[in-house]
């Protein structure tokens, strides 16, 4: 356990230039994303509401603020391997709550507006924005 907290607090001072890159763009991301969710009601609670997740307010309203205040550490590079667990988990249930059902066809959702709507094809096309913030989270 010793080692885990070692790790997620000391990590390499030194490393590639993409490394930055990658930060950069995952945090803007997760940023802007947070920011939507309280400027568009049908990206935040309606979006939730849709999804039938529990408290769909605070959901949603806790899943901004998160994004947001962990956008600002990852652009910042503060804590950059602690927020990154939040933002893993956050993405592995956003995918599990909208793909599985966009894959049988029953999602709440608006359909993609162009072809493949349901199916795996449809799940590959659509997963790809969490798919790659969740690896840009695993390797900050």
């Amino acid at each position: 356990m010793k080692n885990i907290f070692s790790w997620l607090n000391h990590p390499p001072n030194l490393g590639p230039d993409s490394t930055l890159l990658l930060r950069v763009m995952a945090g803007g991301v997760f940023l802007w994303e947070g920011t939507l969710k309280f400027v568009y009601v049908n990206q935040g609670v309606g979006r939730f509401t849709k999804l039938g997740m529990p408290l769909p307010h605070f959901t949603a309203n806790f899943v901004a603020s998160l994004e947001i205040g962990g956008g600002l550490l990852l652009l910042f590079g503060f804590l950059t391997r602690w927020i990154s667990i939040p933002f893993i988990v956050e993405m592995i249930v956003a995918i599990l709550s909208t793909k599985i059902s966009l894959y049988l066809g029953t999602s709440p959702l608006p359909r993609p507006p162009s072809p493949p709507q349901i199916g795996m094809w449809a799940v590959l096309h659509e997963v790809r924005s969490e798919y790659a913030q969740a690896l840009e989270s695993l390797f900050c």
